[in-house]
């Protein structure tokens, strides 16, 4: 999630002076031809040549520049020897070679192992839920929306964004946008109002925590404490249902030599699973728990995992995937950002891009069926229970890349519950009548653009039996 309008990163020319060092690359390509490569790249620029190839950025993690993000490991397309060509339309239909872990042809429909046993749902929240963040604490060109005027459609209300006083301090604030930048802000006690209100009424108001600019890296078990100290002092002083952990950027990652997401031992992931469980017994049966992981975070992993058993890749890859699997049996709702995603593989082998309904099928279908992590059979990422899954769209063409129309969402949710119109896909994961419904970046940029998502794509999902 990001607080200003997100465009696509579209730059295919060399920054001045920039720096690429291509740490590895897969064969030679075939005159012009270009043929995609899992190459690690140290990342300086956006394009470059070495020994008379040139390379062009496929993959960078969502929302960073790689202009501006040095350091991070990316892939890259090999294009041979042409100069200046163009990136093939389709992406590769075989997995990449480098590093050589290559998922299973035919990916298991159930998962070989036992999950933590999950709880009932918390009550509530209704079968299909619509889901929106709420730009609480900040403008970005959407205009503010007060809490008593967000409309009773939508189910459960992301408060954006707590976030920490600085990156490893673990000490979360939450504060109301200042009437200087948000014109018609509420007052604290008007806020707090509207919230028991919107409680009252069944509804359910969550603090997210984090988003594109919060980075939070629990790196010490101070850090651990002070979260939780922090977190429920402002669920407590604003009368929240729970929280939503909606870590971007660098917040996680794993460290060199944890590759088991089901025994994690880097220190970042293990103090963020024992603050939520500190949160979870806290407040008890009815904490609301939802995730916003970004798609390089989750079904990534499918292929790559942390920094690899060989080391060179990014060792955020897949970093969610132990902490959604630790919290599994606490976990309210997982949507997933099908949004500002470069293409990911899905259990069918083939590379799923965005800007239809076939991104959020094949996306979402990977947590509603289970999949190896890395390529690795013997070590599979357990589905989680259809009511646990949603899936995130922008509201609009200016709250994120990756938007599509109303028909193609509607398509997605179809397919995901009853198996119609699915187009190419086969769901590895079977039909899903308990899918729980959709989440949107956000409510007031949905406002902005006269409600589209919510009385479109929202009364769709209702409507459903």
């Amino acid at each position: 999630m990001r607080r200003s309008m997100i465009f696509a990163v579209a730059a295919v020319l060399a920054a001045a002076g920039s720096t690429v060092y291509v740490a590895s690359s897969a064969g030679a390509a075939v005159a012009c031809a270009p043929a995609w490569s899992a190459t690690a790249v140290y990342v300086g620029g956006n394009s470059a040549s070495q020994n008379g190839r040139n390379y062009t950025a496929k993959w960078w993690t969502q929302n960073e520049s790689p202009a501006t993000h040095s350091g991070q490991w990316d892939v890259w397309a090999d294009k041979g020897a042409c100069e200046g060509g163009t990136t093939p339309t389709t992406p590769p239909t075989t997995p990449p070679t480098t590093p050589p872990t290559t998922p299973p042809t035919t990916p298991p429909t159930t998962a070989p192992t036992t999950p933590p046993t999950s709880q009932p749902p918390v009550s509530g929240i209704p079968k299909r839920a619509l889901i929106g963040y709420l730009h609480a604490s900040f403008a970005n060109g959407s205009g503010y929306l007060r809490m008593a005027d967000v409309p009773a459609d939508w189910d459960i209300v992301n408060l954006a964004f707590g976030e920490p006083t600085t990156a490893t301090s673990g000490d979360i604030r939450f504060a109301l946008c200042p009437a200087a930048e948000c014109p018609g802000v509420e007052t604290e006690a008007q806020f707090i109002a509207a919230i028991r209100a919107k409680r009252a009424a069944g509804k359910k108001v969550l603090l997210s925590i984090g988003g594109a600019n919060g980075q939070v890296q629990l790196t010490t078990t101070a850090a651990r404490d002070a979260f939780v100290r922090s977190v429920s002092a402002i669920i407590d002083k604003y009368g929240l249902d729970g929280v939503d952990i909606d870590f971007e950027g660098h917040s996680l990652s794993l460290n060199t030599g944890d590759t088991d997401f089901k025994n994690p031992t880097t220190p970042v992931i293990v103090n963020l699973i024992s603050a939520v469980r500190s949160l979870k017994a806290r407040y008890g049966a009815n904490f609301v728990l939802t995730m916003a992981p970004e798609t390089f975070f989750v079904q990534l992993g499918y292929q790559y995992y942390g920094s690899g058993p060989w080391g060179g890749q990014d060792p955020r890859a897949g970093s969610y995937l132990p902490v959604i699997h630790a919290l599994r049996d606490i976990l309210t709702v997982l949507h997933v950002q099908d949004y500002n995603s470069g293409s990911i593989m899905g259990l069918d082998n083939q590379y799923h891009s965005m800007g239809g309904a076939d991104f959020h099928i094949a996306m979402t279908d990977m947590l509603l069926a289970g999949f190896p992590v890395a390529g690795n059979t013997a070590n599979v990422f357990p589905a989680l229970r259809e009511d646990q899954v949603a899936f995130g769209a922008p509201s609009s063409v200016s709250a994120g890349n990756g938007h599509v129309a109303p028909a193609a969402v509607q398509q997605a949710v179809g397919c995901l519950v009853n198996g119609s119109n699915c187009g190419s896909y086969t769901l590895r994961g079977g039909t899903n009548p308990n899918f729980r419904g959709l989440m949107t970046w956000s409510i007031n940029w949905d406002r902005f653009y006269g409600w589209e998502f919510q009385n479109t794509n929202g009364r769709y999902l209702k409507s459903l039996p």
